[in-house]
């Protein structure tokens, strides 16, 4: 087998190597032996088994001495926790040669396919994690067997690719095109869901599951099985159906169009293609295919962005920038929350999933405290019909929260966060009173979007123990979590909203304390060039359908509905009065507000978006309309142009962060890579500021 040598600059390759040996049948009634070849990079579980050229080499090796044995069958599976992670991707931004990357696509494939062409029976002993190419190497063999504990999962679209060792060619074959299209597009989509044991079992990719106390023990029983011929595996034959196939992609191609809004997509079209060419192709021409899509993407700026953004995501979950020690930070042993609405509610009940302290909450009056508490304790029963939580810690959380309309119930909390009606004053005068009755070590943080952190504190004893503590709406959900520092803001105050972001399973980025802090700051102004747009005279739809090549979640239209006009102009005035003129004032969203026009859109019976009439007719358009690639150009400017403001004014330390920021808090595509790259590939960085965000080569071949 030829060396593959990785590129300059590429990260050493860590090891899985291939063990083998021989495990006698006769323990389990059957004469012979089974070749039990075992992945194991020698890290702990938190390393995940993958494939570099190297690991493969080893795989390959180990096959060959399992099938120049006497034994009558050849199984594989992983260390304990982990079956394999699939390809070791640390080297595939470095790849500028399409060659090489042909030939990487087609060294897996040539090892892989050596299970599928042995001689001997083939079996997959799925221990614990399989993804991609680890899920692909267990296709490859004849049989599958899984633990319960088990995650499956064909992420490579996800990331940019197509499943590119042989599972866009086996899968369809094996379970159907509708279940491929599932598994390949589908979950990769729905932001890379993967297949619990079950799932995978009823779907047809694994033939059995076993629990992993005695897991091996008992795939080993099944493999004697299947060759002992008491238990039979049928495999139904699906290429005969045509309709069927043609039916599979146009669902994908229908999910992919809704989920990017018609922005194109390559990796999820050329997965599908060759899931469609399944049908016909011989696994040889299928993999052959594989390997050509692949050295395709691989030399490709999506693939590079996809990349850049995972392993960004990766590396803040694990590292705060910025944070203090974490020994600085106190124990929390109570927490209060200040109001009892919608977005307190959620932050309550998050704290009290993840903390499990008491939380009490305060409002206006009683009523107010009662509907959060039913909303809290109606949660914490969904989870436990769901089968997500036992009755009996449901039961112990909803003993550790109360509520009260006196604030005099926070004397003895550690850290009190507040979710009240978005104006200052409030906010001045709340943390005032809150300081008479907390200590002094209390922490007091706020959850505003928009508001000065520092000016909440004025007046106050013991301004340092003050932080903004941005979430995102829903709570539960979105991953991001601003933290904001005043210039008082001490060090233990700070190292106390990580550690206890760290709780919430939170991605965290500490920010100085500026207008609106990093997401709504952008947002904000990019979603105003949207408006501006349609004031001076565009066409609505026009104006809407600017930001769709780039496959947002949503157009801005649609946000400004989840979000409110009410409070996506409290926040443009907010910002207006703190930056200046950029931050404009719409005419038409004074309108809504006035006239109480919640959204945009309505649905209609059937589901769908159509403009709402009593919008339309508040539009006081004027005569300058804007072609919609011309708004979406001035609104990436305006972005290009606050983010290099924001670095400028130290909002944020590095501009990473601004990309994490984004990917995470307003779903900026991860194939784009963050904002920040994007713009730099598209030459608007340099042509608003005259410099890149990133060096040449973040996120792209450039």
């Amino acid at each position: 087998m030829s060396e593959i040598k990785l590129p300059e600059g590429a990260p050493d390759e860590v090891i899985t190597a291939a063990h083998v040996r021989e495990i006698d049948l006769t323990l389990f009634g059957h004469n012979g032996s089974i070749s039990l070849i075992t992945l194991d990079n020698g890290m702990d579980h938190n390393r995940p088994n993958t494939f570099g050229p190297q690991s493969l080499a080893s795989l390959n090796e180990a096959i060959k001495v399992a099938e120049a044995s006497s034994s009558i069958a050849i199984a594989i599976t992983g260390k304990p926790f982990i079956f394999a992670a699939g390809a070791d991707l640390s080297a595939l931004s470095f790849l500028n040669d399409r060659e090489q990357a042909l030939a990487i696509g087609k060294l897996g494939h040539d090892v892989f396919r050596r299970l599928g062409e042995s001689s001997k029976p083939t079996f997959a002993f799925v221990n614990g994690l399989a993804l991609g190419g680890g899920l692909e190497v267990a296709l490859h063999c004849r049989y599958r067997t899984v633990a319960t504990t088990a995650f499956t999962a064909l992420p490579e679209v996800f990331l940019g690719l197509v499943p590119g060792w042989g599972g866009a060619t086996i899968l369809p074959k094996l379970i159907g095109p509708k279940n491929a299209v599932q598994v390949i597009i589908l979950n990769a989509l729905n932001n890379n869901t993967m297949m619990k044991s079950k799932e995978a079992l009823a779907l047809g990719v694994v033939d059995a599951v076993f629990e992993p106390a005695d897991f091996i023990e008992n795939s080993i029983k099944f493999a004697v099985a299947v060759l002992n011929g008491s238990m039979k595996i049928d495999r139904k034959d699906f290429t005969k159906d045509e309709n069927e196939w043609t039916e599979a992609i146009n669902t994908g191609k229908a999910a992919v169009a809704k989920k990017f809004g018609g922005a194109e997509i390559p990796q999820a079209i050329k997965a599908l293609d060759l899931i469609a060419a399944a049908r016909t192709n011989t696994l040889g021409a299928g993999f052959g295919a594989e390997d050509q899509e692949l050295a395709n993407l691989t030399m490709n700026d999506p693939l590079r962005a996809s990349l850049y953004a995972f392993n960004l995501i990766q590396k803040k979950r694990k590292k705060v920038e910025g944070a203090p020690k974490p020994a600085l930070a106190r124990k929390v042993s109570k927490v209060g929350v200040v109001g009892a609405g919608l977005m307190a509610s959620q932050l309550a009940l998050i704290i009290l999933r993840n903390l499990k302290v008491p939380v009490v909450i305060t409002d206006l009056d009683q009523e107010r405290i009662d509907k959060g508490l039913a909303y809290i304790r109606g949660e914490l029963t969904k989870l436990v019909e769901k089968k997500r939580m036992s009755p009996e810690s449901a039961a112990r959380l909803s003993s550790l929260v109360s509520g009260s309309t006196d604030k005099s119930i926070f004397a003895d909390a550690s850290f009190v966060i507040e979710a009240i009606f978005e104006e200052l004053e409030l906010k001045q005068k709340l943390f005032k009173e809150l300081e008479k009755i907390v200590s002094t070590e209390c922490i007091l943080a706020t959850n505003t979007s928009s508001l000065s952190v520092t000016k909440m504190s004025e007046g106050l004893a013991n301004p340092e123990r003050v932080i903004g503590f941005h979430f995102f709406n829903p709570v539960a959900i979105m991953p991001l979590l601003e933290i904001a520092r005043t210039p008082a803001t001490d060090d233990a105050t700070t190292a106390t909203a990580v550690a206890i972001g760290k709780e919430l399973k939170k991605t965290m980025v500490i920010v100085k304390d500026s207008p609106a802090f990093v997401v709504n700051r952008l947002l904000t102004r990019f979603m105003g060039e949207i408006t501006d747009a349609i004031d001076e005279g565009t066409p609505p739809d026009v104006a809407d359908s600017a930001m769709k090549p780039l496959g947002l979640p949503m157009t801005s239209l649609e946000l400004l509905g989840l979000v409110g006009p009410g409070v996506a102009l409290h926040v443009a005035e907010t910002l207006h009065k703190s930056l200046g003129d950029r931050y404009r004032i719409s005419p038409t969203m004074q309108a809504f507000v006035k006239e109480g026009v919640k959204t945009f859109y309505i649905k209609d019976d059937k589901g769908g978006l159509n403009p709402n009439p009593a919008a339309l007719t508040l539009i006081k358009a004027g005569n300058k309309a804007s072609t919609s690639d011309q708004v979406r150009i001035r609104a990436l400017k305006a972005l290009a142009s606050e983010a290099r403001l924001m670095l400028d004014e130290g909002v944020v330390s590095t501009a990473a962060e601004i990309d994490i920021c984004m990917l995470l808090g307003c779903g900026w595509p991860l194939h784009l890579g963050g904002v920040l790259p994007y713009l730099d590939r598209t030459g608007i960085s340099e042509e608003v500021s005259g410099q890149r965000f990133h060096p040449a080569g973040v996120a792209s071949l450039s």
